[in-house]
């Protein structure tokens, strides 16, 4: 007797070709961390990160990853960013953040995703303000992957609600 049940999760992303079909408000958020992709202390990994944030104030808050030789020590740009914008405006929601990179050894023409930390971090926010997060993410060149919650990155995250 099988006393199992299947689920499947479904996540779903609008994919553009190239960051000129974006909305103009996604592609200047994405030019924003283009920009910020150069202040990223990365000379462990080679890999910069630059992360920009949309506030509903429309401020934008950048933020690139920040390494350390201890490598726990080091940030990535997501969370440089959310950390930043929550302690300057801890009570605007964020809007967007958009992700990109720029790597030394080879030209990244795949959409760069946030790691599992700024997954759960994101999430923390959007549970916070009970707002989703757009999320916009590229590569140094390529396709954009555009998703309209972290839940679609995140599925069965861990939040408060599971604390109470």
């Amino acid at each position: 007797m099988d006393n199992k049940e299947k689920i499947q999760i479904i996540s779903s992303f609008d994919l553009y070709k190239k960051e000129t079909d974006l909305p103009n408000d996604d592609r200047l958020l994405l030019m924003h961390a283009r920009k910020t992709v150069e202040s990223a202390y990365a000379p462990y990994s080679h890999f910069n990160v630059g992360a920009a944030v949309l506030l509903e104030n429309g401020e934008i808050i950048c933020g690139s990853n920040q390494e350390n030789a201890a490598y726990p020590s080091g940030l990535c740009a997501e969370r440089v960013a959310i950390f930043y914008a929550g302690t300057k405006y801890p009570n605007v929601k964020i809007k967007a953040i958009a992700v990109t990179c720029k790597a030394e050894n080879q030209v990244v023409g795949e959409p760069v995703t946030p790691c599992g930390a700024c997954r759960q971090a994101i999430s923390e926010y959007e549970t916070r303000h009970s707002q989703k997060i757009k999320m916009i993410m590229s590569g140094e060149t390529g396709k954009i992957l555009v998703a309209e919650s972290i839940d679609s990155l995140l599925p069965l995250m861990f939040n408060s609600k599971h604390l109470k």
